[in-house]
């Protein structure tokens, strides 16, 4: 049996998959550069997450090969580091390769000195030099000489990239720009100049979804009637749903594509993404009424509650792209394979529809996808449609059943309490849009999960694993847990999540505000780093800033209380011109600027959110695509009083549930008839 080192206490997926290298690693902490120091040897560190591929080939290749473990184990103090648990060390180092080298990803491999000072660094290192990348054992060498020979040099260029680092989170000194109209536009242009008018989405490949930032062109249409956005959006939406980077067969979305064409993922399924995605499709349903934007927004949820929820109703963190070793083995197959699963006329007709050849488009396998439409595939093989529509449902879940007896990728069940907030919106979004009740029970499960795991002495954890919850939270989890809690109030009208919510707030602004400055701090200041990092671009998720502006415009306006529209200002007047510039580096944001310059929509309603008046009246309220709203329902009591400000004062009329739509705090008259609040809220109504 292998030796165990230092990472078999962790309770990391990622970090036990190390927990018997022959390399000596720590986890991350005091110890290891405390042992650094005092041998005066440099620190190698290795960041990575579970589902990544890479960081598995690098593994497999070095990691576990005991020579280069000795050089490792000799030379250096190595430190193994979970992205996913600690985004504030991924930031940092992440930012120092990236200066270094112009380029990032994981697996992440940083050279620091003892006191945490990166000099050099890059990505995958191959076992043996290959396309012009050096030996991983060649850099060990290189770096150890280095260290030991050039100690001037070495600490010269570990004082510069340590600067550099600092220097990115320095409080600017004067707004980036005002919050404009004119901002919107022009981030529409430039979107509209990188689409991919004939696959969707934006740029070559490989070609990630960019759910924010397609958020973002919906909202624009909304605002705006600039039917370009909405092709953006209805283009790029429709190539994905029927593209390969969506499991035809499972629901849900992988990673990314790495062909522009949507056809072959990168085989990885992320919390986050399905989250995102989810949630924009069920907006773009809304808005547009397309049913097969409902479906995917469905399939993808009933995905997630099927694999990727805990039986306490916490959501796990990602599913593997590999099983028994090979790259999406899981979701490929051959024409007889379907055959022989459907029989030989079905199966004909399956593989037609899917594009699936026997050359195959991924490995000599294929992935699932529609590239043709059904009216076509039906002419083509003389068939009707209703039949080729009945082949293809029966077609579906009989390969989905015999799926289901495949060796399953492995899945990372660690609990991460942003992502889980993520989550938690798209649950709580879908129940009130779709009137999905399983969703919004699973999203109270959720919450009452995170609620009772992850919060010890007031304090918000990150992480939970195996019965242990651990990590202080990051602003990311103080604010998309916020937003989550907000959408579940919103999907509930219960009380306790909008103080929660409220609550929660109020600790991430004083946990993380900048005093000094403008926004937040990804940390709360107390972690023994070289710098206190923030993050004002959205990457694979919203920043921890923008998210907050985000909750802090809703809560103004769910509470009257400006002072939190102060803060959130100030984050949008930082960053709105470069948003403006680098928009798909700032979906997120431009989707809160336009709430911010939208005269949001303070709907309140005074009813019992189960009666049939009231219900009549939120139909109205959710039945057309309004992003720039806050809806509050209940009954003040006798005094007027309630624990949400927006129905402070308010009253029903003659006993009927009445809405007040609002706009910077200034109302029309009440209304108790769903044909008037439609005429308010400026919409169409059919009664």
């Amino acid at each position: 049996m292998k030796k165990e080192n230092r990472l078999i206490h962790e309770t990391s997926p990622y970090l036990l998959q190390h927990a018997h290298n022959p390399v000596d690693w720590y986890p991350w902490g005091e110890e290891a550069f405390e042992k650094a120091k005092a041998e005066d040897k440099p620190i190698l560190l290795s960041i990575g997450y579970s589902s990544c591929h890479w960081c598995h080939v690098m593994a497999h290749e070095s990691f576990e090969d005991d020579s280069t473990a000795q050089l490792m184990n000799q030379n250096f103090i190595n430190i193994k580091v979970d992205r996913e648990e600690r985004p504030d060390v991924d930031t940092i180092y992440m930012r120092a390769v990236v200066a270094m080298t112009g380029r990032g990803g994981w697996p992440l491999t940083a050279f620091l000195t003892p006191e945490g000072k990166p000099f050099f660094g890059g990505t995958y290192f191959p076992a043996e030099d290959r396309h012009g990348l050096p030996s991983f054992r060649k850099v060990l060498q290189s770096i150890s000489k280095s260290y030991r020979e050039r100690r001037d040099d070495t600490q010269q260029s570990a004082e510069n990239i340590g600067a550099h680092i600092v220097q990115q989170d320095i409080s600017p000194a004067a707004p980036d720009a005002e919050p404009s109209l004119t901002i919107l536009d022009q981030a529409v242009r430039t979107l509209s100049q990188r689409f991919d008018a004939t696959y969707g989405g934006f740029g070559a490949a490989p070609k990630f979804p960019q759910a924010m930032s397609l958020d973002f062109l919906l909202r624009e249409y909304h605002r705006t009637g600039n039917v370009q956005a909405l092709r953006i959006v209805g283009r790029s939406l429709q190539k994905m749903a029927r593209g390969g980077i969506y499991d035809q067969l499972g629901g849900g979305f992988h990673r990314y594509s790495v062909d522009e064409r949507w056809l072959v993922p990168h085989f990885e399924k992320m919390l986050y993404d399905n989250a995102l995605l989810s949630r924009l499709y069920v907006r773009a349903y809304q808005a547009t009424g397309n049913l097969l934007y409902r479906r995917i927004a469905e399939e993808t949820l009933e995905y997630v509650q099927r694999e990727m929820t805990s039986p306490e109703g916490a959501f796990y963190t990602a599913q593997d792209a590999d099983s028994e070793g090979e790259e999406g083995k899981f979701f490929v197959w051959t024409p007889d394979e379907i055959k022989g699963t459907l029989g030989e006329e079905e199966g004909s007709l399956f593989n037609q529809y899917f594009s699936i050849s026997e050359e195959g488009n991924f490995e000599g396998k294929n992935v699932l996808s529609i590239p043709r439409d059904l009216d076509v595939v039906a002419h083509l093989a003389e068939v009707p449609m209703e039949q080729l529509e009945d082949v293809i449902a029966r077609g579906r879940r009989q390969l989905f059943t015999a799926r289901e007896e495949r060796m399953r990728p492995d899945r990372d069940e660690k609990v991460i309490a942003s992502w889980n907030g993520l989550m938690l919106a798209a649950f709580s979004e879908a129940a009130r849009v779709l009137d999905r009740d399983d969703y919004r029970q699973t999203a109270i499960r959720n919450a009452d999960f995170i609620s009772r795991e992850l919060r010890r002495d007031g304090q918000l954890l990150r992480t939970h694993k195996d019965g242990q919850s651990r990590l202080k939270g990051y602003l990311e989890d103080y604010a998309f847990l916020s937003d989550g809690l907000l959408s579940l109030y919103e999907a509930t009208f219960d009380e306790r999540w909008f103080l929660e919510a409220k609550g929660l707030v109020g600790d991430m602004i004083s946990l993380f505000k900048d005093p000094l400055g403008p926004g937040f701090y990804d940390t709360d200041g107390e972690a023994a780093l070289i710098t206190r990092p923030r993050s004002w671009e959205d990457g694979a998720v919203p920043s921890g800033n923008s998210r907050a502006a985000d909750v802090l415009l809703r809560l103004t306006a769910l509470t009257g209380d400006t002072a939190y529209e102060k803060v959130a200002a100030e984050v949008l007047r930082t960053i709105a011109g470069s948003a403006a510039q680098h928009p798909t580096a700032f979906g997120h944001l431009l989707s809160i600027l336009n709430f911010y310059l939208s005269s949001p929509e303070e709907i309140a309603v005074v009813g019992d959110p189960t009666a049939e008046d009231t219900r009549a009246l939120l139909k109205v309220v959710y039945g057309h695509y309004r992003p720039s709203k806050v809806v509050a329902v209940g009954l003040p009591d006798e005094d007027g009083e309630t624990v949400v400000p927006l129905l402070a004062g308010r009253s029903q009329l003659e006993g009927q549930a009445t809405a007040y739509v609002c706009r910077r705090f200034t109302c029309e008259r009440p209304v108790t008839t769903p044909a008037e609040l439609a005429k308010q809220l400026r919409i169409e109504w059919e009664g």
